[in-house]
């Protein structure tokens, strides 16, 4: 019975929360057992139960102790106590202290970080991440391994971490279409206008995910298809400059925002097409749950090496005049989930 040990910041709304539950959804608990640690006590998700699963709320470091050299917090922070030993210690979230601290200090085999971003162009774009990069560069080498979530960051990551001598292994993030499809069908008081093209996007309203950009889109999409709605679920730091943004567009009727779902799958089930014009991305596990609906997609062209197999467009505002409602077929993305097991099976050695 192997022993893992996965530490996480949060359980709140993200992708990289709905990656780990995705995980713990679908792994073999009849050759592992589980403890998971968690450094907050607020959950938005569902729990997966098993009685080899522990979940372990610990309390957060200090907001000021980002701003602190890894390897002087290293020495003076709290360590995880347990007597167990462990097969793999994870980091699954990369940017957080405690998850390092924690992944290290437990007695275990083999310690390894999962990347969830294209840390390139997140370190050349963004301020505050340069900062947090600066302080804590020092813990990538503590780690034997690493896990990225598409193989499009590999490369990135390895030339702004200098990490070139350690094993990355690209694991994609697990798609429960089960969930999905069950959830799709819970009731909603939410209805699309059918004489529409109904899009939605879904994520974080921030620099990164770009929807001030699908905003410019829009304007000219609406211009030449006013009958194209389009519906953004999900909140965040720029909603006020997105929101102003829409108004001095003239897109108020156009545009919907309907903010975070615990359960979105109703609402994305409704729609013709999704959309997504991210900056960057780690992988984009939205992409791949509006495929599984069988939406048609409409993702800019330079998210395509974060997720092979799907194609985008250069030009995504043609793209979305000329989109024509398509009848719908769900796809299970069997083939897809299964490459993932099998790569985080021999990650995890089981």
């Amino acid at each position: 019975m192997k022993q893992i040990a996965i530490f996480q910041c949060d359980l709140n709304v993200g992708g990289i929360q709905k990656a780990l539950l995705n995980i713990l959804n679908d792994i073999d608990y009849t050759r592992c057992e589980v403890d998971v640690f968690v450094y907050d006590d607020r959950v938005f998700f569902e729990l997966p139960r098993h009685e080899n699963l522990h979940i372990h709320f610990l309390k957060p470091y200090p907001f000021l102790n980002r701003l602190v050299y890894f390897n002087l917090l290293r020495r003076i922070a709290p360590k995880v106590k347990t007597d167990k030993v462990y097969d793999v210690a994870i980091d699954f979230n990369s940017y957080r202290n405690e998850c390092a601290i924690g992944a290290l200090s437990v007695r275990a085999k083999k310690r390894v970080m999962w990347i969830h971003n294209d840390v390139e162009i997140k370190k050349r774009n963004e301020p505050k991440y340069r900062i947090l990069w600066h302080f804590f560069k020092a813990k990538l080498r503590e780690f034997d391994e690493f896990a990225a979530v598409s193989p499009g960051i590999i490369d990135g990551f390895r030339r702004v971490s200098g990490i070139y001598d350690k094993k990355i292994t690209a694991i994609p993030n697990h798609i429960d279409t089960d969930e999905i499809f069950r959830k799709a069908a819970a009731p909603v008081d939410f209805r699309v206008d059918p004489a529409s093209y109904n899009l939605c996007t879904m994520g974080r309203i921030c620099h990164q995910k770009g929807f001030d950009i699908l905003m410019e889109y829009m304007e000219k999409v609406h211009a030449a298809r006013p009958d194209v709605h389009l519906y953004l679920l999900g909140d965040g730091p720029d909603r006020e400059k997105l929101e102003a943004q829409i108004a001095a567009l003239g897109l108020q009727e156009t545009v919907t925002l309907l903010g975070n779902q615990p359960n979105p799958f109703p609402y994305v089930d409704q729609m013709d097409g999704f959309t997504l014009t991210s900056r960057y991305e780690g992988q984009g596990l939205v992409i791949w749950e509006a495929k599984s609906l069988g939406l048609e997609l409409f993702i800019t062209d330079n998210l395509e090496k974060y997720n092979p197999g799907i194609t985008g467009y250069r030009d995504v505002t043609a793209a979305l005049i000329g989109a024509q409602r398509k009848p719908k077929t769900r796809d299970d993305l069997r083939e897809y989930n299964e490459d993932i097991r099998r790569s985080l099976n021999e990650l995890l050695e089981l």
